[in-house]
C-alpha cells in the first residue's frame, strides 16, 4: 500500500487572477490528490495529500505548466501532516485568507483569441459586450480595488452574476470557472455613449 504524505506547497510571483487556482485544481485531480488551493496575501497557498511521486510530479509541474500570464518567481514545498480522512479525500478551492499582502497582480490584457471569436458572433450571449474576459485574458489590475484578489475585491462586486455566468464560474471544465471578472449583458456593467447631456444615444 502506497504511503500517504502531505506537503505544503507556496507559490509567489503573478499568480492571482491568472486562472492559477483552477490550474491547480485541475492538475490536482488529474492526480488524484487530496488537499486545497487559496489565494492569500503572498500569492497562492496549496495543501495537497497523495503518494511521494504524484506530490513530487504536482510540484513540478505547478513551475512548468503555469497558465500563460502567471509568472511563477518562487515555489516553497515543505513537508505537512496528513490530515484529510479517506472518506472525505477530494481536492477544493477554499475561499482566500485576507492577510498582510506581499503579491502581485497581473496587468490588463487584451481579449484572448477565444473571447474574441464570441465578441464577433451575433449567435453568442456575449456578442459586442464591451466587458468580455476569462481567466486567460481581461482586466486584472483595472479592477481590482486590494488583494487577495477575489470578485468581492474588485470594481465588479456590485453585479451579481446571472445564472449562465454563475454555472461558468463553478463549471471546472469551462475556461471560465473561478474567473472573478466573468459577466455578460445580463448581469455585468453596460457600456453607453451619451450627449452632452448624459442621455444615451442609440447606437447602431
Amino acid at each position: 500500500m502506497t504511503e500517504t504524505l502531505a506537503r505544503h506547497i507556496r507559490i509567489r510571483g503573478v499568480v492571482q487572477g491568472v486562472g492559477f487556482r483552477p490550474f491547480v485544481w485541475r492538475l490536482a485531480h488529474e492526480l488524484g490528490l487530496a488537499g486545497w488551493v487559496r489565494n492569500d496575501g503572498g500569492g497562492v497557498e496549496v495543501r495537497a495529500e497523495g503518494s511521494a511521486a504524484r506530490l513530487a510530479e504536482l510540484a513540478a509541474r505547478l513551475r512548468s505548466e503555469a497558465p500563460p500570464l502567471a509568472r511563477v518567481d518562487a515555489l516553497e514545498v515543505s513537508e505537512a501532516e496528513t490530515t484529510v480522512a479517506p472518506a472525505q479525500r477530494g481536492f477544493v478551492i477554499l475561499d482566500s485568507r485576507d492577510d498582510a499582502v506581499a503579491t502581485a497582480i497581473g496587468p490588463d490584457t487584451a481579449p484572448c483569441a477565444a473571447c474574441l471569436g464570441e465578441l464577433f458572433d451575433p449567435g453568442n450571449r456575449r456578442w459586442r459586450h464591451a466587458f468580455i474576459n476569462c481567466t486567460q485574458c481581461g482586466p486584472r489590475y483595472g479592477v481590482t480595488r486590494r488583494l487577495p484578489y477575489d470578485r468581492a475585491q474588485t470594481s465588479l462586486a456590485a453585479f451579481a452574476p446571472c445564472a449562465a455566468c454563475a454555472g461558468e464560474y463553478g463549471d471546472p471544465r469551462d475556461r471560465r470557472f473561478h474567473a472573478e471578472g466573468n459577466c455578460c449583458p445580463q448581469c455585468g456593467p453596460r457600456l453607453a455613449l451619451c450627449d452632452g447631456q448624459g442621455r444615451a444615444l442609440a447606437v447602431a
